[in-house]
């Protein structure tokens, strides 16, 4: 028998409480005004001397509680930053301002920190909730310091899968429950006792299952068991730590990031090998987040270790027009230390003579250029200069800093200690080349490897996804090194045809407008890539003999939209030619996005792409802002982080591991739910690409290939066909479905997810067509109706479990049944407008998120017409749907102040809830049946079903009816009529309202 919820929160405040935890269980905490009276009461015995011994007058902690309303979770994390470590209130006194600290990040584990456990806090329904039943809630633990809630825990039993807990708190801050005091929480844990997630606090449209992270040991081994989860992230100190050390506001996505655990474990091998005096380097693969972790190591070196005068981040040249200071900047906006970025050399030189203590940005080459050129011998700011204790972190090592360099610096800097973060090590297998005695492995370079997170580490963790490689090179050239057999129009335009008409499900076509992916094509020079921009130009303009296929142009009309970017100066012989071609390509990009970039703001018009092509800017998530395909030679290969760019088209020749891999890893950042995997395609010279990804892959894994390549077309394709075998044997049609016994029926969910995900993975290769559905025996329409019962049985299953010992994992009657409870569909296309899509639109309208930007009424206006362009797409759809969110647009327009700060998910549920509510209300005065009854039949209808008709029947008064009605139907014919009219109801007016859009 599984244990009872209330026993695992028990056992959990026990771990908290008891032992060499710091945690005080607070029983008598319940309500929102005990919170605050705890609070108070803390910041007054924190701030007796601030306070003059006078304690806080009631209107004086209103101004208190009125500065930690916050309208967002990224606002409360802004504030809690601090100046210098302290988090502070400010209460006006008469002619006196006082400032108050309600938090000290020196004084973790100590000080004036109080740490405090609640449970079982009531939250109840506001007014405005008064037409919505059931709103009150509890929530099960919560963990505060200095009484803020920070940390909340949601707690279910081995019946439920954690995900339930993900959408309750979902549902919750929809709902408005995390507000006033609990606006300031920070991080959510979730657990059904065996497995225990956390994440970062954010909006309800913004939470993302995706960003969900277990905790890992040092040695990647997982910490599942939601007591050792407790032992190892939520005991003081680290729970604090986590909070104040281990949070990211990432200022340009306006949202909170909490550190993964190999992120913090790197950082705290850092940590510790600079109190010894030791360098070494990070092996952390690609598209885990290197450049957050190695800021968060040079600001922490700077924090933690007083005898260093400065933390110096260096990068290389070519990341300048990448992203990598533009996220070092982001993630420093709302720091605790300056950051400053260098302008020049003399710019560098003035930093490093400053007294202050700060991270500077700069690149290796002005810094080598610093001591080889700018500074004199034997001079006061040579010797100042050169006997500074520093820090070096490098990003990218693995190519930023040559062997050669890097031996100058350190004998310039002969106090220094040197951090690299690689997500691809040079090893005896890939050395760096031979110069004398100059080392040629990061190890001989940097020191010890202080941490390692393989691929095949974050693959598994969902940290990062795996790879899908297709290799569609000719398969006949006898020399696949003979570039120019590619060299000839007929080989692009067929290059051409993959990306443009065989992609729909590679560039996420099947997510509808607005949410499909971007894909990178990449060539092996300025003129190839040249070419490429000009031929899509000319297939865009209907000027060659390749068309965009219907299907394409019925989702994105105006698909590709593409731009181009290299290095003008690349190839000095070609310069004005490939200026002049340039200025034309920033012509097209003005003329799309109205911009007014010249040649001779390449920088700027780079930085654009880069923000434009990441979408994390809320600006860029709008369709009229997006790109499709951006055309380069090495630009965004590395250090370059777009999670909705999915594929890399490659018409070059295979490059060497560490190359292969930096490539690859544009694209296997983690996004939304239908982006399982990264994708390569390659056009030349299959035999040795595959060679050389799957050496690469072995190399990066520290081991095989199984878990980082996907199967190949040959192996999933025969797969599918037997999964497809395996469903007709379970359910041979859709329609016996309901027919079937609950183990059956287990039995079908489970061939059917099976056989959903080989689908969905044989959609996403560019050989796959529909029309082979046909010699498969099988359509797209017998797929959704084997959903819409797959959907019905999944919930009939999760109804059953309360009655069974084990429940979801069928082991009743001896069986051996597991389906997988957090199953996605992944092969199910919805190309209609989405739902949630709309909502994010709209609410960024309502409260922008980025509150100091000022938006003029033009752009304001576009945004609204935008919107309603979607909304109109919508009613194809779904017109009741569309009729809400139009009367909620033209209620905004009236007025753009009435909604702001709130969910707009939140007001449209709650509209749509209203409608619900209304129709069935009639019915029931019509029909004298029970309101209870007719709406659980609302909420549980599905193919055509009333899952509680006989119990409709039993309680309807038709007594009353009769003795209403002027002609009355007899008892038979009434029961016929009111349950046709149900269904009527349910499919016209309900389906539409509950429908995930």
């Amino acid at each position: 028998m599984p244990e009872l919820e209330a026993i695992i929160e028990q056992k959990l405040i026990e771990k908290l409480v008891y032992g060499d935890s710091q945690w005080i269980y607070r029983e008598d905490l319940k309500t929102e005004e005990d919170l605050w009276g705890n609070f108070r009461y803390i910041l007054e015995q924190n701030n007796k001397e601030r306070l003059n011994g006078e304690n806080l007058s009631d209107a004086e902690f209103e101004q208190v509680k009125n500065q930690l309303q916050f309208s967002s979770f990224y606002k409360a994390g802004e504030w809690l930053v601090g100046e210098n470590g302290k988090v502070q209130v400010h209460v006006q006194r008469d002619t006196e301002r006082l400032h108050l600290v309600v938090m000290n990040h020196e004084h973790i584990a100590g000080g004036s920190s109080v740490y405090e456990v609640i449970n079982q806090y009531s939250t109840l329904k506001s007014d405005d909730d008064k037409a919505i039943p059931r709103r009150d809630r509890r929530f099960d633990v919560t963990l505060m310091i200095n009484g803020l809630p920070m940390i909340h825990i949601e707690l279910k039993n081995k019946q439920h899968s954690y995900m339930d807990g993900f959408w309750q708190i979902k549902k919750y801050i929809g709902e408005g429950k995390f507000t006033g005091i609990f606006s300031a929480v920070q991080m959510f844990v979730i657990s059904n006792g065996v497995d225990t997630k956390y994440f970062s606090a954010a909006g309800d449209t913004e939470l993302n299952s995706k960003f969900i992270s277990g905790w890992l040991d040092r040695e990647n081994h997982p910490v599942s068991d939601y007591l050792d989860f407790a032992k190892s992230v939520l005991r003081i100190p680290e729970a604090h730590e986590m909070i104040s050390r281990y949070t990211v506001l990432d200022e340009d996505a306006k949202r909170l990031i909490l550190l993964r655990p190999y992120q913090i474990h790197a950082i705290e091998a850092i940590r510790e090998a600079s109190k010894q005096g030791k360098s070494g380097y990070v092996w952390h693969t690609t598209g885990s987040g290197k450049t957050l972790t190695s800021y968060k190591a040079t600001r922490n070196l700077l924090m933690d270790i007083p005898s260093i005068d400065k933390a110096i981040f260096l990068i290389d040249r070519k990341d300048l027009d990448t992203q990598t200071t533009m996220a070092f900047q982001a993630y420093a906006n709302n720091d605790l230390v300056d950051v400053d970025e260098t302008d020049n050399v003399n710019d560098l030189k003035k930093k490093l003579k400053s007294d202050d203590r700060q991270v500077i940005v700069t690149t290796i080459q002005k810094l080598h250029i610093l001591i080889t050129k700018k500074l004199k011998e034997d001079t006061p700011e040579y010797r100042k200069i050169k006997n500074l204790r520093i820090a070096f972190v490098v990003d990218e090592c693995h190519r930023a800093v040559s062997p050669g360099t890097k031996r100058e610096l350190e004998r310039f800097f002969n106090r220094s200690l040197w951090y690299g973060f690689t997500g691809t090590p040079r090893f005896a297998e890939n050395p760096y080349p031979q110069k004398g005695d100059l080392p040629r492995t990061t190890e001989d370079l940097y020191g010890e490897r202080l941490h390692k997170y393989t691929i095949q580490n974050a693959i598994h963790d969902k940290a990062v996804l795996g790879f899908q490689v297709e290799h569609n090179g000719p398969k006949d050239v006898e020399d696949e090194t003979d570039s120019s057999v590619y060299d000839s129009e007929t080989h692009m335009l067929k290059v051409l045809d993959i990306i443009l008409n065989k992609s729909y499900h590679k560039l996420g076509f099947q997510n509808g407008k607005g949410q499909t992916y971007e894909g990178l094509l990449t060539t092996s020079s300025i003129q190839r890539a040249q070419q490429y921009y000009e031929l899509l130009t000319r297939v865009k303009n209907g000027k060659t003999s390749l068309t965009i296929d219907e299907r394409i142009k019925q989702v994105l009309p105006d698909f590709p939209k593409f731009a181009i970017t290299y290095s003008v100066t690349e190839n000095e012989e070609g310069s004005q030619v490939n200026q002049e071609k340039m200025q034309n390509s920033l012509d097209d990009y003005n003329g799309m996005f109205g911009t007014k970039y010249e040649l001779s703001q390449i920088q700027g018009y780079n930085g654009n792409l880069n923000k434009r092509l990441a979408r994390k800017d809320s600006k860029y998530k709008s369709r009229n802002e997006q790109l499709d395909l951006v055309i380069v030679v090495d630009r965004l290969l590395t250090g370059f982080d777009a999670p909705c760019m999915s594929t890399i088209f490659m018409d070059r020749q295979p490059m060497g591991p560490h190359d292969l891999i930096q490539a690859f890893s544009r694209t296997n950042r983690i996004f939304d739910k239908n982006k399982i995997y990264g994708q390569i395609v390659t056009f030349q010279a299959p035999v040795l690409f595959k060679e050389a990804v799957d050496n690469a892959v072995k190399l990066y894994s520290a081991g095989g290939t199984k878990e980082a390549l996907m199967a190949e077309w040959n192996e999933v394709e025969p797969a599918f066909r037997k999964a497809l075998a395996a469903l007709r044997v379970s359910a041979e049609k859709p329609e016996v479905i309901p027919t079937l016994s609950l183990n059956e029926k287990k039995i079908f969910a489970k061939m059917f997810q099976e056989f959903d995900s080989l689908f969905a993975q044989l959609k996403s290769f560019t050989v796959y067509d529909d029309s082979m559905l046909e010699e498969y025996g099988v359509s797209e329409e017998e797929y959704d109706d084997y959903v819409g019962h797959y959907k019905n049985v999944v919930q009939e299953i999760k109804d059953a479990k309360g009655e069974e010992p084990d429940g979801l994992d069928g082991k009743d009657g001896g069986d051996d049944i597991e389906i997988d409870q957090d199953y996605e569909l992944m092969a199910y296309s919805n190309t209609k407008i989405d739902y949630e899509y709309i909502i994010h639109l709209i609410q960024n309208i309502v409260t922008p998120y980025d509150e100091m930007e000022e938006v003029t009424p033009k752009e304001r206006q576009k945004k609204m017409d935008e919107v309603k362009q979607y909304v109109g797409d919508l009613r194809k759809e779904n017109p009741k749907v569309a009729d809400i969110m139009s009367n909620l647009i033209a209620e905004i327009e009236l007025d753009d102040t009435k909604y702001r700060g709130q969910s707009i998910l939140h007001i449209v549920e709650n509209m749509k809830q209203d409608c619900i509510e209304r129709v069935i209300s009639d019915f029931c005065i019509t029909w004298y049946a029970s309101k209870d009854d007719v709406m659980y039949a609302a909420t549980h209808y599905q193919n055509g079903e009333i899952p509680n008709e006989s119990a409709i029947k039993m309680t309807v008064d038709y007594t009353s009816y009769k003795s209403f009605q002027e002609k009355a139907l007899p008892k038979f014919k009434y029961y016929t009529k009111m349950m046709a009219e149900l269904r009527k109801l349910l499919d016209e007016e309900i389906k539409p309202l509950l429908m995930v859009v």
